[in-house]
């Protein structure tokens, strides 16, 4: 029989032993159930991590069953003469009133004041509920910034009084108590974004508002763009139909990457070398958030703050049964990180999860700020089922069209504005966030395992710090008069043909520093006996530099031609088009193992993987020991053991094959948690600068990035190239 009392003597003893005192969130589970994963995380989690990020050192790894491992400096008591809210020090004399609370721990006035005005009325450090909260009425003759205690239950005249009351008084009900408090001091119109004339943000015509560096681009060279014949030599009398050419896309480099610096640090990314970013974050922070998750959320956004610069732009929304803007677009200056810090560990959870209107209201931020710096993006995190969707009468539930809440480029049709959607546990959303995302060209992420938010969100941004590339369009023209393109493999990516099929178009958009992308043009080759040498397509690509906003061309290397001798011998496929064909083959697999299962016939879903695993695994580049085949295969077989039990595709695998869809059809990394032990694979997808921002994620928490487990992605392998056969 379990001791629960000694249990919880022992839990308490632990946590002296580790410092930890009160500054954390113990589930209620804790005291009765000795598998709890890992310590639980303070509440001031962002707050924290600044500290760490500040200091910049490093600590040393504690193992726990799960693999979450908390540095020292994210566990570590808030000193008694250390403001929790600002850490920075509680002394009397130096210009700051001091609030002390019933609990006995102390804040400055204005810090727990600001913690109060966005709707906390508990203890930041303790949890306790405080019956006296700190108050202040900037606009009172008779109090002149002097603090006041004013009792949640008094009647005031104050501005914020009345909110207070009502939070109070509507406790009982949840969704009166979100609506009323989400609502207060909020603008009809979101256009009180920040300005700063930094010589990057660009008015609605693309004027830039200062001239200050708009000639400095931030990529190192151009795009570079390669082809590949699937053979290189077709005889006179042969016809050739389906022949597919290979185009190949590498995104310039970025000034001034993050570059791993001695003792295993990164150094932060430099604003100079990169286009400034608006960037709105959706937290969802409904009940089912409390405790852990939230704690890690609120550590996961204080790394976002900290490695923003000053000329990005953030803007947090947070969501329950109704959404709230928690501040405006601000830049991340040294006022603006803490501001933003405070703000984002004011967040309770409570409520549903209406992941609409938290979409609608983000959406809303983008669409109606006076300025636009270069590169603009919303993160959307949820872990529920969106309980605000429509039922019809006889109970279906119908999707909401979410497509009418996104945001878009001047009131036209075309999503410019990305939505990197992360489905959080396995409770949520999936077919909710990944629509949202592939509507509006993001990207959808499984969170499945709590721990690596952070580092989901740290890829995320990476990318985004990174944009080199802004509304690629790639255009291929047949040069023989006789040919025409039937068809073009691009995923996600629009793409189309002209009426005569001899003009090809591909919209790419935005790309990240060094992000490559892969597209197979196929023609019908007929037969032709007028000359040894037959030219078949041009390629060429246009892009914005997202800095200057100038216009750029690139041609391709040369016209793609093929050898048109009188007889050939064996034709040898080239090893880069069917690696890219492999990849497509899988993709598809995929999608149509999805359907089947949606339909509800897992067996046919894990039928159709098993019969690609098997089509892959006789390639000639599997058996020449091809990894990206390798890593293919290995993720056919994962889909397929969370296809083969209904409830285990319904609370993982609906998701982790909806995450491999999304990573594949744009070919950008996703992250996804899972039980595939994939160290010796490299990430999918990932460029250097995600793969940077990641490190630096895993440093500040668990000391050496060398011993932790990696991040997984969508798909895991390399980029080198086989050698030809």
């Amino acid at each position: 029989m379990v001791d629960l009392k000694g249990m919880g003597s022992k839990w308490r003893k632990a946590k002296l032993l580790l410092g930890l005192n009160s500054c954390l969130y113990v589930p209620k589970s804790t005291l009765e159930d000795d598998s709890f994963p890992y310590p639980p995380a303070r509440l001031s989690d962002a707050v924290s991590l600044s500290q760490a990020a500040v200091s910049g050192g490093s600590s040393t790894p504690t193992p726990s069953s799960s693999g979450l491992r908390l540095s020292k400096s994210g566990t570590k008591s808030t000193s008694k003469n250390t403001c929790a809210i600002c850490l920075t020090t509680i002394k009397p004399g130096q210009g700051h009133a001091i609030f002390t609370a019933e609990c006995s721990h102390s804040f400055h006035f204005h810090c727990i004041t600001s913690s109060v005005k966005h709707g906390s009325q508990v203890c930041p450090i303790c949890r306790a509920k405080w019956k006296e909260i700190p108050f202040q009425n900037p606009g009172s003759d008779n109090y002149r910034g002097r603090p006041r205690i004013i009792p949640p239950r008094w009647s005031r005249d104050d501005a914020w009084t009345p909110v207070l009351r009502r939070a109070h008084a509507a406790r009982p009900d949840t969704d009166r108590h979100v609506s009323s408090f989400y609502h207060a001091q909020e603008p009809a119109i979101f256009d009180d974004d920040e300005i700063l004339d930094h010589g990057y943000v660009f008015a609605e015509n693309g004027i830039p508002i200062s001239t200050k560096d708009v000639g400095y681009s931030n990529s190192v060279g151009k795009m570079v763009v390669e082809t590949y014949p699937e053979v290189s030599t077709i005889s006179k009398s042969t016809s050739y139909d389906n022949f597919n050419v290979l185009i190949h896309l590498k995104a310039p480099n970025t000034r001034g990457r993050h570059n791993s610096s001695r003792n295993n640090e990164i150094s932060p990314p430099s604003q100079n070398s990169r286009a400034p970013v608006d960037l709105v974050t959706v937290l969802d922070v409904s009940g089912s958030m409390a405790g852990t998750k939230l704690a890690l959320l609120k550590r996961a956004m204080g790394f976002v703050i900290q490695n923003l610069g000053p000329s990005d732009r953030l803007s947090v929304i947070s969501f329950s049964s109704t959404a709230r803007r928690l501040f405006p677009l601000r830049h991340m200056t040294e006022n603006g990180r803490q501001e933003a810090l405070q703000s984002v560990n004011s967040l309770i959870s409570i409520g549903g999860t209406n992941i609409a209107e938290g979409l609608r209201k983000g959406a809303q931020v983008i669409m109606e700020r006076k300025l636009k710096s270069p590169v603009a993006s919303i993160i959307l995190l949820s872990d529920g089922q969106d309980t605000y969707t429509v039922t019809s009468p006889g109970g279906t539930r119908s999707q909401t069209d979410y497509k009418s809440l996104l945001p878009h480029q001047n009131g036209g049709t075309g999503f410019q504005i990305p939505v990197h959607a992360f489905g959080f546990g396995t409770d949520h959303d999936a077919d909710a966030m990944h629509s949202i995302s592939e509507i509006s060209g993001g990207t959808f992420s499984f969170i499945e395992a709590e721990n690596v938010i952070q580092d989901a969100f740290a890829q995320c941004i990476g990318g985004l710090l990174s944009i080199v590339v802004q509304d690629l369009q790639v255009q291929v023209d047949c040069v023989h008069p006789s040919l025409q393109v039937s068809s073009i493999k691009a995923g996600s990516y629009t793409n189309r043909i002209t009426a005569d099929s001899r003009v090809g178009y591909v919209d790419v958009g935005y790309l990240y520093a060094e992000e490559e992308r892969d597209f197979l043009v196929t023609l019908n080759i007929p037969a032709d006996g007028s000359s040894n040498e037959m030219s078949l397509l041009s390629v060429k690509c246009r892009y914005r530099d997202p800095i200057t906003k100038g216009m750029i061309s690139v041609e391709g290397a040369s016209e793609v031609k093929v050898q048109r001798p009188d007889k050939t011998g064996v034709q040898v496929v080239s090893v880069e088009v069917e690696r890219q064909q492999n990849r497509i083959r899988a993709a598809e697999a995929m999608a149509e193992a999805r359907v089947a299962a949606e339909n509800g016939d897992l067996s046919r879903a894990v039928s159709v993987l098993d019969v690609c695993f098997r089509a892959l695994s006789e390639t000639a580049t599997a058996k020449a020991g091809d990894r990206l085949c390798a890593a293919l295969c290995a993720e056919l077989k994962e889909m397929q053991e969370r296809m083969s039990d209904r409830q285990v595709y319904e609370t993982s695998g609906r998701a982790y094959v909806l995450s491999g869809l999304s990573s594949h059809s744009w070919q950008r990394a996703t992250a996804r948690g899972d039980s595939t032990d994939s160290a010796s694979l490299v990430q999918a997808y990932q460029t250097s600068s995600m793969v940077d921002m990641v490190t630096r994620s895993q440093t500040l928490v668990f000391g050496n990035p060398s011993n932790q487990r990696r991040l997984r992605s969508a798909l895991s392998f390399p980029a080198a190239k086989l050698e030809p056969r």
